[in-house]
């Protein structure tokens, strides 16, 4: 009985884990309805613990539950970005600052070389918008996407602080990314002005000036938050369904 009681909570961790992961890259996008009869389906089991994995997520504030509407994926407030976009400013902020007292070298080549990336999606981007070449819109915002989050990852790990990384992941996991990058990808200027920010950081820490580079990194996750935030508020309310 225990056994199949710990199997049972495992199978609903699993399935909320899974889903979670998928709002918070984008992949389920704030508005998604989430219908139980889908997931059961696309997971291989009963409608059980799909409900009981929704009312995890729905405690967790990623998923809200609405009369004869069901579950949905939930759009947070632009209170709640504002708030969380203020907090990982200077979270960041102090990760920026440790990284230019205690970055190895390697760590600083790999800045440069996820800095190269991201200068490349951008200009494969621009060169897409302007009609000069044939690529997957989709495809370049994950590839960007994921440079912008691997610089932010690798000067939070030359921090080398275990409890301001932890905290950072913590506050990560509250709203989706796909806000952020919707609203940078919005604007090829925009775009242009984040990569220009990431290059100002990355020479502070390069030249171990700890003041500028969390001065910096503050500013930077500021105007990202602004652009959330005034973007969530411009959004039109709208629905689709996972089936």
């Amino acid at each position: 009985m225990t056994q199949a009681l710990d199997d049972r909570r495992a199978l609903v961790d699993k399935l909320a884990a899974t889903l979670q992961a998928r709002m918070l890259s984008g992949e389920l996008v704030s508005g998604t309805r989430l219908r139980q009869s889908a997931l059961a389906e696309e997971f291989g089991v009963s409608r059980t613990p799909i409900r009981e994995a929704l009312r995890k997520l729905q405690a967790s504030g990623l998923v809200e539950v609405r009369p004869r509407r069901g579950a949905l994926v939930r759009a947070p407030s632009a209170r709640e970005i504002r708030d969380a976009y203020e907090v990982r400013a200077e979270l960041e902020g102090l990760a920026a600052e440790l990284a230019a007292a205690r970055i190895h070298q390697e760590q600083l080549e790999l800045l440069h070389e996820v800095q190269s990336e991201f200068r490349e999606a951008l200009k494969r981007t621009l060169e897409l918008r302007a009609g000069d070449a044939d690529f997957d819109p989709a495809e370049e915002t994950e590839r960007w996407g994921r440079a912008n989050d691997r610089f932010h990852q690798g000067v939070q790990a030359a921090a080398a602080n275990d409890v301001l990384v932890s905290s950072l992941l913590h506050l990560h996991r509250s709203f989706p990314r796909d806000l952020s990058r919707t609203a940078l990808g919005e604007s090829s200027t925009l775009l242009e002005n984040n990569v220009r920010e990431h290059e100002a950081i990355l020479g502070a820490i390069e030249r171990r000036d700890r003041a500028a580079a969390r001065g910096l990194m503050v500013e930077h996750v500021r105007h990202a938050g602004a652009l959330v935030t005034i973007r969530l508020e411009q959004r039109v309310p709208s629905t689709r369904t996972v089936d």
